[in-house]
């Protein structure tokens, strides 16, 4: 059973999502960032309640702007999704959760050392040039659950 039900449309998304944010991290990278996407999706507290779908959690808007950066500015995610990245989508999709993105809700790249916090929210580690961050203890359990 995966992690979260999902269609063909959702990995198609999630792919381009996942290279648009970390090809260059390579497919650990990409694996990392599908599992905030899914954990965003699972996690129904704070800024992501109510998020029902792949596209929901994608396509959220915050502040005005996108969630992610890469829908607003980024080309590549309006590239073709390619068989490699639908491949790391599905395994994402449906089993994958590692460190330091094992519970993390949120990533950025500072260009710097990461912050201990972020937002108020603790640091799970860094892979690459990207941040992790999960939620401060006991205030979203669903982030927990498979």
């Amino acid at each position: 059973m995966p992690r979260v039900q999902y269609t063909d449309a959702d990995v198609d998304l999630m792919a381009r999502m996942m290279r648009a944010e970390a090809e260059g991290e390579g497919k650990l990278g990409m694996l990392m960032v599908g599992n905030v996407i899914v954990n965003r999706r699972k996690a129904n507290c704070g800024d992501f309640e109510g998020l029902r779908t792949i596209r929901q959690v994608i396509y959220q808007v915050q502040g005005g702007n996108y969630s992610f950066e890469a829908v607003q500015k980024g080309n590549v995610f309006y590239n073709r999704a390619r068989d490699v990245e639908k491949r790391l989508a599905r395994q994402t999709l449906d089993f994958w959760r590692e460190h330091p993105s094992k519970f993390a809700l949120w990533y950025f790249n500072p260009y710097a050392a990461c912050p201990p916090t972020w937002y108020g929210q603790p640091i799970t580690g860094q892979y690459k040039q990207h941040c992790y961050y999960e939620p401060q203890a006991n205030t979203c359990e669903g982030v927990y659950s498979w």
